[in-house]
């Protein structure tokens, strides 16, 4: 066999350590959602912190206090705070959701 130049190694070990990282979603977006239209099973796996009990209640908050004007408006839901809004601002879309969780669609980019 003949001699892979140091260099050439390094190269090809940074490019193979580069793709394992994309693959495995370290440089990929945060996913998005619309907090108007998503149901509860969209907001627990895309909202960090928000398991299937808040996101039941941000799905039954909206049906009776109609649909979300700006993230900073999930803080008035029971058991979410500002932190947690704060630390998923860029997974938050405002749509003009109709507030009704039944129409199902989960919302995203």
């Amino acid at each position: 066999m003949g001699k892979i130049r140091t260099g050439t190694a390094k190269r090809a070990l940074g490019l193979m350590a580069g793709l394992l990282l994309a693959a495995s979603g370290g440089w990929a977006a945060a996913e998005r959602v619309d907090i108007n239209r998503a149901d509860a099973a969209t907001l627990a796996r895309v909202l960090e912190g928000v398991g299937p009990n808040k996101a039941k209640a941000i799905v039954e908050y909206r049906r009776r206090h109609g649909p979300f004007r700006r993230p900073e408006d999930l803080a008035r839901v029971r058991g979410i705070g500002r932190k947690t809004v704060e630390r998923n601002r860029d997974r938050i879309l405002v749509g003009k959701g109709t507030g009704r969780a039944e129409d199902g669609k989960g919302g995203g980019p």
